[in-house]
């Protein structure tokens, strides 16, 4: 058997490897050796999570479901202690119990319950780091067909944002990444192609991003200095996508829900959304949604 130590200090790591491997079996083995060991932690917690994470993307729903049960069990407890935010772990698994459990909702036809269970819970964490991942849920379930919400464009980089409302008529596609993000860096060429490909048709790009705190290799840094870090990284790694407006505001990263980078949301012309996608899209589907739009 494994010393607690390396136990202590693995298991989330062990466990999401496992999980990777579709080892879901020997995943819940090593949680129930540490757990027999350490008892209830803030690492147990955030590892029951990944299991009703990977359950849920294997579709055993009522795996998934009890794992997201006991995650919260667990949770629940510590958070009588501590605050949410002050740990490294209960954001996450506090995050993934409530984001598998009103997917495994919405997967039974349960969609009007999880709507009401996720606008619950951010009242309950909405000053918390949570709400960005909580209010990503929700529009997954309830934005597309609705009329895009606004974007605050009080600070910005690049050319001056204007306001979604005076874009009628034009698709507009909003790219929401962060300076961190190398995800968001794999994108661009796609994104200039698309830029090439359908400007002359109406297409719109927007690129939100905001502040963290933080620029290079984790280190603080004050507003000022962290926007001269993100205008570096835009010219550095963005310079192909031009001159376009870059909003900066953490008001829009939490109004879209954009706990995940990048998140990418298509807009038709009438103002509607019609794509909300958090993640990197291939650019040949991220095409054949802009056609789309454009021939009605």
């Amino acid at each position: 058997m494994l010393p607690a130590l390396f136990l202590y200090v693995s298991l989330v790591n062990d466990v999401r490897s496992l999980i990777s491997r579709n080892d879901l079996a020997a995943a819940e083995r090593a949680a129930r050796v540490y757990q027999a060991q350490s008892g209830q932690t803030p690492e147990l917690a955030a590892a029951l999570s990944w299991l009703a994470r990977g359950s849920l993307d294997s579709r055993r729903l009522d795996q998934a479901e009890s794992y997201a049960a006991e995650t919260r069990r667990v949770a629940d407890l510590l958070l009588q202690t501590r605050k949410l935010d002050a740990d490294r772990y209960l954001p996450i698994a506090v995050g993934a119990s409530i984001e598998v459990h009103a997917q495994v909702l919405a997967a039974r036809g349960e969609r009007p319950e999880a709507l009401d269970f996720l606008r619950r819970q951010l009242a309950l964490f909405g000053p918390t780091s949570l709400h960005e991942r909580i209010q990503k849920n929700l529009n997954l379930l309830n934005l597309e067909g609705k009329p895009a919400p606004p974007l605050e464009i009080t600070e910005w980089l690049g050319s001056k944002p204007v306001p979604l409302s005076t874009l009628t008529g034009h698709p507009v596609l909003l790219f929401f990444w962060a300076h961190w993000c190398g995800d968001c860096k794999s994108e661009v060429p796609a994104l200039a192609s698309l830029q090439r490909t359908y400007a002359s048709q109406g297409l719109v790009l927007v690129a939100p991003t905001k502040q963290y705190g933080y620029v290079a290799r984790g280190e603080g840094a004050t507003p000022p200095v962290e926007k001269k870090y993100i205008e570096e990284v835009w010219q550095s790694y963005y310079a192909p996508l031009g001159n376009l407006p870059v909003p900066l505001s953490a008001t829009n990263f939490l109004t879209y829900g954009s706990s995940t980078t990048p998140t990418i949301v298509l807009i038709d012309r009438a103002g509607i959304v019609r794509l909300y996608h958090p993640g990197a899209m291939p650019e040949s589907d991220l095409s054949a949604r802009i056609q789309a739009i454009l021939k009605k």
